[in-house]
């Protein structure tokens, strides 16, 4: 059994019969070349010993196609652009002006093949594969040996960092230089992935480094981040976001739009910039890609965004006509720009006779003009608008409108495209004039001219080090050229038009801290003269600290104050520092400041209420002993102990006047004699108080029949009294004063913004010991004085030393618990409030009845007066 069946045979051999008759109808002429495809006439070409290809994105289409690849593709609408149109005339300016030149490439002539990309990856991969094979485009059934043309070692292109990924991973396998002018995806620095690639644009790495720069700069910690779906937004917002980080700058959002914005998609994005709080907006993307956001933001009057635009939209003018209001003020990093001599009257050249040359430049003044060139062969334009436009009438001229073709204020782009042609130029002069055994090759071989491969051209391309317009061109390893960009700022011209500051610079060459340059008086910003604030949190002034809210970005936080005896004196600070010892925050928190002596002074109100009662009070002492003195033979006072009473009066006013050492600044001396005056001084008046109860006591014990104790108390035990009792405080007072006294302190411990200037009492059991013994000898009297109250005397003395005595205890009982409770000057103050109150009170209820008896009753002043019961 065969093969086949009988079916299948028959059906084979219908098959060859087809294959060979179609064959034999094809091949008459063996010799004609066969294009594949629709063909496509629309280019720029020149004939040259070298061919430079070049793709430019001379058009356009806003709407996204998709391939099915089971049909063929409806015919796609495209727009014209006047600016690309510009670049292609600026490669086949720099290649006429090459080929003039009599010090570069004069073994060699520059020839150019020049075709659209239309910013799309299928056209733009075709254009590629025609450009390096040499495809004929003269029409069928030509002999291939007259239309063949030689294929282009190098191309220069393309704009799109998409599109240029799409070609290089088409023709990296032949090694095929691609020099682009535009793309700046750091992607494309990979040189494992794109070994071919160069390119006269910076890395978008840098232009990264700028914004993050230029964001920090102003503050800008809350910043918006849109871009297109695209390779070139994506990787840029991705550095952005590793780069703003390093200056603690947050991203509102970030968000990716589709390069055709449906409505669901747009009204997405609007409600993602209207929620949120940010004011700086940050995109990456073309400015066709813009135009439809821009619109929507001017119909819903979103005008208070402060714009920031990437490269690829920093100096584009077309935006400007309809957004001028949304864009004033919008700052952006351009590359750096040059102006190219005689390229103006260059793109001036152009007239209807001249058109001819190329479809392009048809296509152009039908754009341009809105005319209909005749011959043209226009495939762009709908044919509806075909039928509407009028010939031209051959007296249009460039020079009564405008057109971004001829505008050459601007030139960034061109001037790359102008620097790719010469990179290419300068490579294949170094080759055409290398010496053999001293190339860069093997065994120092040079590159080959005939055949040029494309690989050493490459090489040559790399080590490439010229200057052309006053610029330093040079490679790193990774084929970029060292970044330059300049600061632009959108503003308003006199006539309404847009006008491109320039206020400042980026250039990494200059190092890290001086790369950035900003001129800020040249800036006009959006609404006011000062930058706009987009912050998640307002910045937390000196004297307060951040608080990160929970679940949200670093940048969002609370300011909260710092706390007693803290401050911050930078903005944002995160902790704040706690003063020393010896210092304490001012009212603001953000400075230690020297705390204040606090101590009771003579000059404030409390000191001088103190000092004013403790003078009083020992006057009054003195005017009671000068009225004692003066009446001392009078019965009250003669029947009163009368030199007990001297010295009780005199141990008051001590203590009247001791009440003043605790008031001024305490010294160590001063604390010393403060605290054994006051003890020494106390336990004095009440021993003479105890001796005067006692001889009361026995004066009535002393009238018994038959009792004789008045012998063991008279006035020399009563002396000797007084000086054992004194002597034992006196005795409590060396000890303490020996083994640890009193001593000024300044004291710290409590948070406040005053030091305590205080006595330390040093020994705190001699202190007590001080006090405890005082308070023995008023037990000890009051308890006699309490015997003694109900004594048959009619002016018995006893009674009123009982109700000085209570007001006594009443005072310092008090005072213990007020003493240990209060702090500072106000502590000082209830000791000398304890001391004045104890001390009136034994002066008033002990002398005050004797004084009324000797000054204003005189008449009871008599001996028979006191015996009366």
């Amino acid at each position: 059994m065969g093969l086949f069946s009988n079916n299948d045979e028959a059906d084979y051999s219908d098959e060859v019969s087809f294959l060979s008759h179609w064959y034999q109808e094809n091949s008459t002429n063996k010799d004609e070349c066969i294009y594949q495809g629709e063909e496509s006439t629309q280019n720029f070409y020149k004939d040259g010993d070298v061919i430079l290809g070049g793709l430019f994105p001379l058009h356009y289409t806003p709407v996204t196609t998709e391939w099915s690849f089971q049909k063929k593709p409806a015919p796609i609408e495209y727009n014209f652009n006047a600016r690309a149109l510009r670049w292609m005339r600026t490669m086949t300016f720099a290649v006429n002006e090459i080929n003039q030149r009599q010090d570069l490439l004069t073994r060699l002539s520059l020839g150019y093949h020049i075709r659209d990309s239309s910013d799309d990856i299928p056209v733009s991969l075709k254009g590629s594969l025609l450009l390096v094979n040499g495809q004929p485009e003269t029409g069928q059934g030509a002999s291939c040996a007259e239309v063949h043309r030689q294929p282009s070692p190098v191309i220069v292109g393309d704009a799109a960092s998409g599109v240029s990924m799409a070609v290089l991973r088409t023709l990296g396998s032949f090694s095929v230089p691609l020099v682009s002018y535009f793309a700046s995806c750091s992607c494309l620095s990979n040189k494992k992935e794109f070994p071919a690639f160069m390119r006269t644009m910076p890395s978008d790495e840098f232009q990264i480094k700028a914004l993050a720069k230029l964001v920090h700069y102003y503050q800008w910690t809350w910043v918006g981040v849109i871009g297109v779906e695209s390779d070139y937004a994506r990787f840029a917002i991705q550095l952005f976001l590793k780069e703003s980080a390093r200056y603690d700058v947050c991203t509102a959002y970030v968000h990716f739009y589709p390069v055709t914005l449906p409505g669901e998609a747009l009204r997405e994005l609007m409600n993602t910039i209207q929620a949120s709080t940010a004011t700086v907006i940050l995109s990456f993307s073309g400015e066709l890609d813009l135009q439809t956001i821009l619109q929507e933001c001017k119909r819903q009057n979103m005008t208070h965004l402060q714009w920031l635009a990437s490269e690829a939209w920093a100096t584009s003018k077309t935006l400007w006509g309809d957004f001028s209001e949304l864009l004033q003020g919008t700052l952006g990093f351009a590359i750096r720009k040059a102006e190219i001599p005689n390229l103006s009257s260059y793109l001036r050249e152009l007239n209807t006779s001249s058109l001819q040359t190329s479809q392009f430049l048809t296509e152009f003044w039908e754009e341009t003009f809105n005319c209909r060139v005749n011959g043209s062969s226009n495939t762009h334009i709908h044919k509806e608008e075909a039928k509407n436009r009028e010939m031209c009438s051959g007296r249009e001229s460039l020079d009564d409108v405008y057109t971004p073709y001829t505008d050459v204020t601007q030139l960034r782009v061109s001037y790359n495209v102008y620097k790719a042609v010469y990179v290419i130029a300068h490579a294949l002069h170094d080759m055409s004039t290398c010496v053999p055994g001293k190339g860069p090759f093997q065994n120092g071989t040079c590159g080959s001219l005939n055949p040029l491969l494309p690989w050493q051209l490459l090489s040559y391309m790399k080590q490439t080090n010229f200057t052309t317009l006053g610029e330093d061109v040079r490679f790193d390893e990774n084929g970029d050229p060292i970044a330059s960009y300049d600061l632009m700022n959108w503003q308003v011209a006199k006539d309404g038009s847009l006008m491109l500051a320039k206020a400042g610079f980026f250039d990494a060459s200059l190092g890290q801290d001086r790369d950035l340059v900003i001129n800020e008086s040249l800036i006009m910003w959006h609404r006011g003269n000062k930058a706009p604030v987009s912050v998640c949190s307002r910045s937390c002034l000196p004297g307060s600290r951040k608080a990160r809210r929970k679940g949200e970005p670093i940048c969002c936080f609370d300011c909260i104050p710092c706390g007693e005896g803290e401050i911050s004196n930078e903005t944002d600070s995160i902790d704040c520092l706690r003063c020393s010892k010896e210092m304490w925050p001012n009212q603001a928190k953000d400075q230690c400041m020297p705390k204040t002596l606090e101590y009771l002074s003579f000059q404030e109100p409390l000191g001088i209420v103190l000092w004013a009662v403790s003078t009083f009070g020992a006057c009054l002492s003195a005017a009671v002993l000068c009225v004692f003195v003066i009446y001392r033979q009078t019965p009250v006072i003669r029947g009163n102990n009368m030199e007990l009473s001297f010295l009780l009066l005199l141990f008051l006013c001590a203590c009247f006047l001791i009440g003043l050492t605790f008031i001024g600044k305490p010294t160590n001396w001063l604390c010393q004699i403060r605290y054994t005056a006051f003890g020494i001084s106390f336990a004095l008046c009440i021993a003479c108080i105890l001796a005067k109860t006692v001889v009361v006591l026995m004066a009535f014990r002393a009238t018994l029949p038959g009792s004789n104790v008045m012998k063991w108390f008279g006035p020399a035990q009563q002396r000797l009294s007084l000086i054992l009792c004194s002597c034992v405080q006196a005795l409590i007072c060396i000890i303490w004063l020996t083994s640890k006294p009193p001593s000024a302190a300044y004291n710290t411990e409590f948070m406040s913004a005053t030091i305590i200037v205080e006595c330390n009492v040093g020994s705190e059991i001699g202190f007590w010991c001080v006090l405890g013994y005082i308070g023995l000898l008023a037990c000890m009297c009051f308890l006699i004085a309490f015997f003694a109250r109900k004594l048959p005397d009619n002016y018995n003395e006893a009674k009123f030393i009982t109700f000085s005595l209570l007001i006594f205890f009443a005072v310092w009982i008090t005072f213990i618990p007020v003493y240990v409770s209060t702090r500072g000057k106000y502590m000082v103050a209830v000791h000398v409030f304890a001391i004045l109150a104890s001390a009136f009170g034994l002066l008033l209820c002990i002398f005050a009845p004797k004084c009324y008896v000797v000054l204003l009753r005189p008449d009871k002043n008599s001996r028979k007066h006191m015996m009366k019961k």
